[in-house]
């Protein structure tokens, strides 16, 4: 449709446009087309026992670990955590904050800003290298959602879209 409406405006644009566009396989979308349940997160002096329950509740694998102002502090590896519960490492009444893996937050790793509005195109570019994003609004206040590889890649097999 774009083709047709840029070629009838300027017919010697049609050979060039292939080059001048980018091939976007998620066609525009953005993270608010994931249809991603409601975040779920811990405070900081959760108990590991509870977490792995309400984890396994909600067939969760990482929960972001929140701080009294519900800002994130880290997350948790719901597996890793049952094994050294399992372990003896952990008891079942320690606080997940002992167990948690901390975000950087350091000048040199800037925080990437992920809300509903971003386009899939940049969420699958910053999980290229991360288990997952959580989503934010736009000051930073409230986690709303987790977003995962596994919900892009559902994203695209449920719009039938190929990459």
């Amino acid at each position: 449709m774009a083709t047709a409406l840029l070629t009838s405006i300027t017919p010697g644009l049609a050979p060039m446009l292939p080059s001048l566009l980018p091939m976007d396989k998620y066609r525009g979308a953005v993270v608010e087309d994931l249809q991603l349940p409601p975040a779920f997160s811990l405070p900081s002096h959760e108990s590991i026992s509870r977490a792995i329950q309400l984890a396994y509740d909600r067939d969760f694998s990482h929960i972001p670990v929140l701080n009294i102002n519900r800002r994130p502090l880290g997350y948790v590896d719901v597996a890793a955590l049952k094994d050294k519960w399992e372990a003896g490492i952990a008891q079942p009444n320690d606080s997940v904050v002992k167990y948690m893996t901390k975000f950087n937050r350091k000048a040199t790793e800037p925080y990437t800003l992920i809300t509903p509005d971003t386009p899939l195109a940049d969420l699958a570019e910053f999980l290229r290298d991360k288990l997952f994003a959580l989503v934010t609004d736009y000051d930073r206040k409230f986690v709303l959602a987790v977003a995962t590889s596994q919900d892009l890649d559902n994203f695209v097999s449920r719009r039938g879209i190929s990459g």
